[in-house]
């Protein structure tokens, strides 16, 4: 049985995590699926924007299934793993299209983790965030303590996942953490209007505004610049730019 229920409508895709019996825990399966997922979505070019979220409204994923991964005795067992997860991840971050966290409920360890992946979070006001790695005596190891010190910075990381904290969605917003808070009987509609907002620019330039923002991030203010003026040069010769500007100009010129 399929652990990720896929809507398909237009520019985008939702998957469902559906493992309300381990309360949407990752498992090898849920990998191997969102693999096949990323699979398709990297060779149809018509989706723009990924969705993930869990079933029902009382999680979006618990992190790693212990019970399943408790079988993984050694260092090099526990690396690959973890490698195969952070790689799925870095294809989400990564992709030229965007991607939506709709949390619909709790998430705890690692599901904080494949979050903190996406380009976007939405939360449900009841929403759960928990920083419980250290319970099992485990730091993060998908990409979390990374993109956790870039998304709240360092001393409020350290702080959440030393005291391994709950957090409220409230407290996330204000944090970073999210970027919008939703009442839950309108999550879904909510993050539908996002995901179709979001989906208008086509995977080429997702894929430039994405890069371009990586890079300002990570390299100095000069290279970020001398790229957007590269870029900006390449988008501004490509033909949909001057079939878009004649557009405009003919709709606000009738005559």
């Amino acid at each position: 049985m399929s652990t990720l229920q896929l809507t398909h409508h237009e520019h985008i895709i939702w998957a469902e995590i559906t493992r309300p019996g381990a309360k949407n825990a990752i498992n090898f399966q849920v990998m191997a699926e969102l693999e096949e997922l990323l699979d398709q979505i990297e060779k149809t070019p018509e989706i723009r924007v990924l969705v993930l979220s869990g079933s029902h409204n009382d999680y979006f994923a618990t992190g790693g299934d212990l019970k399943e991964f408790h079988g993984l005795k050694t260092a090099e067992e526990g690396r690959q793993m973890a490698e195969r997860m952070s790689n799925i991840l870095r294809r989400i971050e990564n992709g030229n299209f965007w991607s939506i966290a709709c949390v619909n409920g709790d998430a705890y360890g690692g599901g904080v983790e494949m979050m903190l992946a996406f380009d976007f979070a939405i939360a449900s006001k009841t929403a759960n965030f928990g920083f419980t790695q250290g319970r099992f005596y485990l730091p993060p190891g998908w990409g979390g303590l990374t993109r956790l010190v870039e998304r709240v910075g360092r001393s409020r990381a350290l702080d959440w996942l030393g005291s391994q904290a709950i957090v409220d969605a409230n407290l996330a917003f204000t944090a970073n953490l999210i970027n919008e808070v939703s009442i839950t009987a309108d999550l879904r509609a909510n993050t539908w209007d996002w995901a179709e907002r979001l989906s208008k620019p086509d995977r080429k330039l997702i894929g430039r505004l994405k890069e371009g923002s990586a890079l300002a991030l990570e390299s100095g203010r000069n290279t970020s610049f001398e790229s957007e003026l590269k870029e900006f040069g390449n988008f501004w010769a490509d033909p949909k730019h001057h079939e878009a500007v004649d557009a405009f100009i003919n709709r606000k010129n009738p005559s």
